[in-house]
């Protein structure tokens, strides 16, 4: 039992005290849900000990900066970018009432990171938010696919640059390379194969 921190095994019939912490968390109002029998009344009071109420992220517009620079940081590193964003834009990511919170400007960092276009896109967005017209709604499976997709790509363009560098540095020698970059010389044969490498050609003699 959740109140009386005792369990029984599937099939048992000793009960075993627990010590245990039990943390929950929704988007939902609970209250309205009990009241239109959609969520059980005793459960939300065996859970509810300790209410810990988290505004929606338009409501902590300065964590907004904090955040977005956290995120920038993060995925600068990810994919090998030096991305800054200017005073506006930053003004402009504090002042966008984030319906979909958190994740929503994580999303939004990512593609200001990974895209050339990235703040021009997140423009449209708000222009569109000032006139009131929402931005057309997208099958969520697709957009997770489409960032998957644009985070790979930005990746792969990434890693291929870093590869040349080193390549053209130590003139081609792969062994040299492999050993620089701390990966297998076959690891590193199948990686000019994928970002698909060619040696610069030899000088006439």
């Amino acid at each position: 039992m959740l109140q009386d921190f005792r369990l029984s095994r599937v099939g048992g019939h000793a009960s075993i005290d627990v010590d245990t912490r039990v943390i929950a968390a929704t988007n939902r109002d609970l209250e309205d849900a009990i009241a239109r029998g959609e969520f059980r009344e005793d459960l939300y009071y065996r859970l509810n000990v300790v209410e810990i109420r988290v505004p929606p992220l338009r409501e902590r517009k300065e964590e907004i900066p904090l955040l977005a620079s956290w995120f920038l940081s993060r995925f600068n590193e990810e994919h090998a970018r030096t991305k800054q964003l200017s005073p506006e834009t930053m003004a402009r990511l504090t002042e966008y009432s984030w319906s979909g919170n958190v994740r929503e400007l994580e999303n939004v960092i990512r593609r200001m990171v990974v895209l050339t276009d990235g703040e021009e896109a997140f423009e449209t967005v708000v222009a569109r938010s000032r006139n009131g017209d929402a931005a057309p709604a997208r099958p969520a499976p697709a957009v997770i696919e489409s960032l998957r997709e644009v985070a790979r790509r930005g990746a792969l363009a990434a890693e291929r640059k870093a590869l040349a560098e080193v390549l053209e540095r130590v003139r081609w020698n792969r062994a040299e390379a492999a050993r620089n970059l701390k990966v297998s010389y076959k690891t590193l044969l199948n990686k000019i194969s994928e970002c698909r490498l060619t040696p610069p050609p030899r000088p006439q003699t």
